[in-house]
């Protein structure tokens, strides 16, 4: 997969060196090799995280829905703050 995305980057860069495109492709191929920039420097990254000697195992921590204390619609107004009837 590296390799093809490393040929689309070549291939971009490639039509902007020939200099025969409007500005609104050359834009477009600016934000491309940008993106793919981004896309390859960051798989260097995740497969070093991958296989450094910190990650371990994932802790089976999952979110629980709680009930608030504090409702708030019993909260104090400001001063001189008239309360609003909402539709039902």
């Amino acid at each position: 997969m590296d390799k093809q995305l490393e040929a689309v980057r070549a291939w971009a860069r490639a039509k902007i060196a020939a200099g025969q495109e409007p500005p609104w492709a050359w834009y477009q191929y600016m934000k491309l090799i940008e993106t793919l920039d981004a896309i390859l420097g960051a798989q260097g990254c995740a497969i070093t995280m991958e296989h450094s000697p910190q990650a371990g195992p994932h802790p089976d921590v999952r979110l629980r829905l709680v009930d608030s204390a504090c409702p708030q619609d019993d909260a104090p107004l400001h001063p001189g703050q008239p309360r609003v009837q909402l539709p039902m």
